[in-house]
């Protein structure tokens, strides 16, 4: 089997696990609040990551010499992470998918600004067709916007925000350590927030099993992405992590009547080509 092949099915394993999590979210949406699914989340997360960094002795690799950077990453992240799980709630999730891959180009925009990275002529292209693509998705009016629009749109910058200080975190820390710290500190996160009304719920029967598949896939989700990336370069992997939108898509469809809107796809495709562009361009110059 050669690596394309290979990096294509750890990227079908991550499409499936973000598709899942978002119809989980949505499940749980009416039941438990955002706060309460983190905290629930990295509940479960922490549990199984505390179990593989045992099993592999990995556990040694946790240290605290880079606390306060795990701390701001993790604040980004947390609120990157409730906003989507807001969003997906209210809004057709091809819409939230959509707006989501705009994430790669806010990171050129705020790598330049946060880490001095240069701003080259194509990454600022990229930027700008990511721009053009979310002003065709979200088709700003007064009537049209809402708090799930603008939630989607904010969690991409978080999540942007995320993979920066991320960046800072692997010159210095192992992913064991980077994994301990974004379910241990987003499970503290998760507890005060959710407690703050004094009332949290408890988890019931029929929920349980979509706690369970939101933090599974969440883990899924990232590990199939790495494990694609260490096979096959980003130019390949890329265009596969685009299948999401289309699945979800028709998933949500099936399960709950949202219509298809084509202009949802067509910002997409000019998102994705300003990612495919920058990537493209990053990867031939390196090479």
């Amino acid at each position: 089997m050669n690596t394309t092949v290979q990096a294509a099915l750890w990227m079908i394993g991550a499409v499936v696990s973000f598709t899942a999590m978002a119809i989980a979210g949505r499940e749980l949406g009416g039941d438990f609040d955002t706060f309460e699914i983190m905290m629930y989340r990295s509940a479960f997360g922490l549990l199984v990551v505390l179990a593989l960094a045992f099993a592999t002795g990995s556990y040694r690799q946790i240290g605290t010499g880079a606390l306060r950077t795990h701390l701001v990453r993790n604040l980004f992240h947390f609120t990157g992470q409730n906003l989507w799980f807001y969003a997906v709630t209210i809004v057709p999730l091809a819409q939230v998918f959509a707006l989501e891959f705009t994430t790669p180009l806010w990171v050129i925009v705020l790598s330049f600004l946060l880490l001095g990275e240069r701003l080259t002529k194509v990454r600022a292209l990229a930027a700008v067709m990511g721009f053009i693509g979310i002003l065709i998705v979200a088709r700003p009016s007064i009537e049209g916007m809402n708090a799930g629009i603008l939630a989607a749109a904010g969690c991409a910058v978080f999540f942007a925000l995320t993979y920066v200080f991320t960046k800072r975190l692997t010159r210095t820390e192992t992913i064991t350590a980077i994994m301990f710290y974004l379910t241990f500190v987003q499970l503290v996160f998760g507890v005060i927030a959710a407690s703050y009304d004094g009332d949290i719920a408890l988890p019931t029967a029929p929920a349980l099993p979509w706690l369970i598949l939101v933090a599974c896939c969440g883990l899924l989700a990232h590990f199939c992405i790495t494990k694609a990336l260490t096979i096959a370069p980003a130019t390949v992997v890329a265009p596969i992590d685009f299948a999401r939108l289309p699945l979800v898509a028709v998933a949500a469809m099936l399960l709950y009547n949202e219509a298809i809107d084509i202009w949802v796809f067509v910002g997409a495709v000019i998102i994705f080509a300003g990612n495919y562009l920058n990537i493209w361009f990053e990867t031939r110059k390196s090479a």
